[in-house]
């Protein structure tokens, strides 16, 4: 069954900028979970269609990983599909407003093993929502901090 987790927030920069943060891996690095490393596949870092790049969580010994590929892009929208423990996609969408840009996150997912499933609803699907609020607010600070220069 799957799950969506959705959010926006009102930034006040370009959608240039907002989106140089989501495509901008030094940027991205800023405003992720600090737990939370992405890395690229095959060394280069790229958000262009059929880029592989693999999430990791920094638990130790377990260091929980999903393989992501750019399934769509075009200017103000990046679209990340992965496999692992959790199946499904993550789309950020930048539209621009009167004073900056509207920032829109929607994980869709499925997590296939039963027990996983239970898991995560059971115990980390309130954290998960806040964790994905708190990273749009550290993303609105990178995002006005860069447009300010």
């Amino acid at each position: 069954m799957s799950q969506v987790l959705a959010q926006s927030i009102e930034i006040n920069a370009t959608a240039t900028v907002v989106e140089r943060c989501i495509t901008d891996l030094a940027l991205m690095h800023r405003w992720l979970n600090p737990v939370l490393r992405c890395e690229p596949v095959g060394g280069v870092w790229s958000t262009d269609v059929g880029s592989q790049s693999r999430f990791v969580i920094q638990i130790p010994l377990v260091k929980p990983t999903l393989n992501s590929v750019v399934v769509e892009r075009k200017p103000g929208l990046v679209v990340w599909e992965f496999q692992g423990f959790f199946q499904g996609r993550d789309r950020w969408e930048c539209q621009p407003v009167a004073k900056g840009t509207r920032l829109f996150n929607r994980f869709e997912f499925e997590i296939p093993n039963p027990l996983v499933s239970w898991g995560f609803n059971t115990f980390a699907v309130s954290w998960t929502k806040e964790d994905m609020q708190a990273q749009l607010r550290r993303l609105k600070r990178v995002a006005e901090e860069v447009q300010i220069g």
